[in-house]
């Protein structure tokens, strides 16, 4: 499709600073802006036609961490526990990938998260063990079109290493400054003697936000934190991804210095980073966007992340009033408020005031939500409940990046499938072929602990009940 689209009728949700709901609008989009948003539009001729009725319009939702690389392994981990991700990536097999590997995971994950209706994501794309592995990943985000931020990191080597070296030099001067953005992923350790703060330098240096994990449990703490804001590394720009297990100290380093976390709430209840850490992050007025982190265990959209946000803020209310002998009457976190995280929250942390709400001038990332063929869809009643609550991919109708129409009546657009999965299917030949088959089981099924049952002191094997006897 070329020149101008609109959507005719939809409920239109635009996220902008007064978060106007209008019912029965339509939104145009000519190049690659949003020309016009109201009832009944005139259009110019030629214009595609949408119909959005009984549909809902919304921004494209932004992903703020997800390791593309491993989209390839979709469903391995899926019981792991953090420790046995850090040993099957960090220590044994991660190291297996090679280039097209991680090209593959790429094209893959890329286009799975277009087709969910999230039109900007941050490949934290921490396998790149040489800058052959990251030009194949910039070649498959380029390859895809969506918006990406290349988010540099390399598990299998110090960040103080690789960021120094010529060839990573080379890769910035060749590969940035274009339509991929790019930021520096890697972790802070706690070490006393600061070993990645010649990491924090370099981008410094280069201009360019960081992206840490922090508040991992066990693997990276407040001690981290403290040396960041104690050298100047905490800036508005750094990307705080979890922050599940920090104290008081931290939350206020990251609200001081005006940071954001990324809250990927099914890895942090399934893996135990720490407890999800929206009902903390409120209360230190501390920007939130939502990521997914993995698809190795998790689902690949942001409806799935909205829905296990609001679930665990809420569990976590109700479990703190409950231990005070006390009860919710009023929920805190909205679903008006996972949806904006989902949006326009992304669009903040990455400093992109262009997208992340629907306003005339912006840049068109639009998603329509709407499924004719299934009983969920109606009635439509609280749109912001129904994106958090019932929507799924599934019910992504049309998708809009810059203007390009990107997925249409359910479909992705100018997507080669089958050529992807036989990239896929090779990567995982290879990756099954490295670690043979009794390894490759293993990984896929780590042991069951034991588990012990209670001794019960009740027993019921001679118990009758008193209308058994007629009493």
């Amino acid at each position: 499709m070329s020149g101008s689209i609109v959507l005719r009728g939809g409920t239109v949700l635009t996220l902008d600073d007064t978060h106007r709901v209008l019912p029965g609008h339509d939104v145009l989009v000519t190049g690659d802006e949003i020309a016009a948003i109201g009832p009944a539009l005139e259009v110019p001729a030629g214009t595609t036609e949408v119909d959005a009725a009984g549909g809902i319009v919304m921004p494209g939702m932004i992903d703020t961490h997800r390791h593309l690389w491993q989209t390839a392994m979709r469903g391995y981990g899926a019981d792991w526990t953090l420790t046995q991700y850090f040993v099957w990536y960090y220590l044994e097999w991660g190291k297996v990938f090679r280039p097209e590997d991680i090209h593959a995971g790429n094209l893959l994950g890329a286009w799975e998260a277009l087709e969910a209706g999230v039109t900007t994501t941050v490949d934290w794309s921490h396998g790149l063990q040489t800058t052959q592995h990251a030009d194949a990943a910039a070649d498959a985000l380029e390859a895809v079109p969506g918006r990406f931020v290349l988010a540099y990191g390399n598990i299998q080597d110090a960040p103080a290493n690789w960021t120094g070296t010529p060839e990573f030099r080379d890769f910035v001067s060749r590969r940035t400054g274009g339509d991929l953005g790019f930021q520096l992923a890697f972790d802070v350790t706690g070490d006393p003697a600061f070993p990645e703060k010649p990491a924090f330098e370099v981008a410094r240096e280069l201009g360019v936000p960081v992206t840490t994990h922090a508040g991992v449990w066990g693997a990276t703490g407040d001690d981290g934190i403290k040396l960041m804001h104690d050298h100047g590394f905490m800036t508005p720009e750094t990307i705080y991804v979890h922050s599940a297990s920090l104290a008081a100290d931290s939350y206020h380093r990251i609200a001081a210095t005006g940071g954001s976390a990324s809250v990927s709430t099914e890895s942090e209840q399934s893996a135990g980073q720490g407890y999800p850490s929206t009902w903390a992050l409120r209360q230190y007025g501390i920007p939130v966007s939502l990521s997914m982190d993995t698809s190795v265990w998790w689902s690949g959209d942001l409806f799935s992340a909205m829905r296990t946000t609001l679930g665990a803020d809420r569990s976590r209310e109700h479990l703190e009033a409950h231990a005070k002998g006390e009860t919710v009457t009023h929920a805190a976190l909205r679903a008006e408020q996972v949806v904006e995280w989902a949006t326009r929250g992304g669009a903040a942390a990455l400093g992109r005031s262009d997208i992340g709400s629907l306003e005339v001038g912006k840049k068109a990332d639009v998603v329509l939500l709407k499924n004719e063929h299934s009983p969920v869809s109606f009635p439509l009643l609280n749109p912001y409940g129904h994106v958090a609550f019932q929507a799924q991919r599934g019910d992504v109708h049309t998708v809009l990046v810059n203007g390009r129409v990107v997925k249409r009546d359910g479909r992705l657009v100018g997507v080669d499938l089958p050529a992807i999965r036989r990239q896929v299917e090779s990567t995982v030949d290879h990756l099954r072929g490295q670690l043979g088959e009794e390894a490759w089981a293993k990984g896929m099924n780590p042991d069951i602990p034991e588990a012990k049952i209670l001794d019960n002191p009740y027993t019921y094997t001679d118990y009758q009940s008193d209308t058994t006897h007629g009493g």
